[in-house]
């Protein structure tokens, strides 16, 4: 079955469900035994439950994966892959322009707890050779396209290197999504989703889903999730699912508006400079063709040439359909300013290292009409000129 017909019949057979063609919501905490020791597939909520298998059964066919496991939230499904691989005084190297939430996790817990954390631009695959030179890297964790600035680094290349040196390859690919980019079948151990993002689509859910290639991977991360219980309920379970049904169709309307606005924005007189993969001008571009055929993604970042933070705010409080909020990925366009929001708690000198100006606006391209998109966005930069 081509990605389309996967997303909307993969991983659930009516027949076992009482014929519902929608997946039940199994709103249980715990199944009943027969007598003691029977092996049932269902006992307690935590260990598993019916609506989550179907979702974790349905990403890690997406993905191409051995096996899936649906967190409460994307952070814990990221802790969860971080305690289950990583020990006090392993090494982890990181991309250096990574998402707040995470950079956050690995210097105010990880780097605490003893794990030797290393940033590093990844996009430059000699600066991983000196990296692996130099010490033993237990994993490397990419982000492609990167949030905010949307750089992307070449991940076949990068876990080819990794392989040969016994590093373990994870990478986060909720901007690409699974309609977009295969991370496992370049070369990758473990793939990332926050599925609050584009597998739900409709700003109603927090989850995290993470999809391992092996079932030797499979097994302690399965174990981490039940002891540590950080799992997701059946009700965002559902919702998620009912999201991924029409992910192909909404990541195609998605590619396409935000190349459109990318390109309007990239001539905007307010506008210093656009990044979106899509755009020839992106440093990237010519990866983007060969890793990520079908589509840049919905996300579009620009620099304003005012670089403070009342021209930002001016632009927010200008516009009427594009909210500010603190996530992308919905049917509806938002904006988010990622200075003092995605990544608020990053230290200041970082976030320049990163590319993260007071004036950088991070718009998640929505499914409405285009021109719709675009005037409300106008409304905004026209009072930053």
């Amino acid at each position: 079955m081509k990605f389309a017909t996967k997303a909307i019949h993969s991983s659930y057979d009516c027949d076992g469900h009482n014929r519902a063609l929608m997946p039940p919501i199994y709103q249980n905490s715990m199944f009943a035994l027969h007598e003691i020791g029977e092996q049932i597939p269902y006992r307690y909520s935590r260990l598993s439950n019916p609506t989550r298998r179907i979702l974790e059964d349905t990403v890690a066919d997406l993905e191409g994966g051995a096996a899936a496991y649906a967190f409460a939230s994307g952070m814990a499904g990221i802790d969860a892959v971080w305690r289950t691989f990583l020990q006090p005084g392993d090494t982890i190297v990181a991309v250096a322009d990574i998402y707040g939430g995470a950079y956050d996790l690995l210097i105010d817990v990880y780097a605490k707890w003893g794990v030797n954390v290393v940033f590093a631009d990844l996009t430059r695959p000699e600066n991983f050779d000196e990296i692996l030179a130099a010490q033993k890297v237990k994993m490397v964790w990419l982000e492609t396209p990167s949030n905010p600035l949307l750089r992307l680094v070449d991940i076949q290349a990068l876990a080819a290197k990794a392989k040969a040196a016994g590093t373990l390859v994870g990478i986060d690919n909720t901007f690409a999504t699974p309609y977009l980019q295969r991370p496992l079948d370049l070369g990758c151990d473990i793939v990332f989703h926050s599925a609050t993002k584009y597998l739900c689509g409709h700003s109603d859910v927090l989850m995290g889903v993470v999809v391992v290639k092996t079932k030797e991977l499979a097994k302690p991360l399965h174990t981490m999730m039940v002891n540590s219980g950080a799992i997701a309920g059946p009700m965002d379970c559902w919702l998620v699912l009912r999201g991924i049904k029409t992910l192909a169709l909404r990541m195609e309307a998605h590619c396409k508006n935000a190349l459109e606005i990318a390109r309007r924005l990239e001539n905007h007189p307010a506008v210093e400079k656009a990044f979106y993969p899509g755009l020839p001008s992106h440093e990237h571009h010519a990866l983007t063709q060969t890793q990520m055929p079908k589509g840049a993604g919905g996300v579009v970042t620009v620099y304003l040439k005012n670089d403070s933070k009342e021209a930002a705010n001016n632009v927010i409080k200008n516009m009427t359909m594009v909210k500010m909020a603190s996530s992308l990925g919905g049917v509806e366009s938002l904006v988010n300013h990622c200075y003092s929001q995605s990544h608020s708690g990053v230290p200041h000198d970082v976030k320049m290292q990163m590319g993260i100006k007071v004036g950088l606006l991070r718009f998640s391209i929505g499914i409405e009409d285009a021109d719709d998109i675009w005037n409300d966005i106008c409304a905004g930069l026209d009072t930053a000129l």
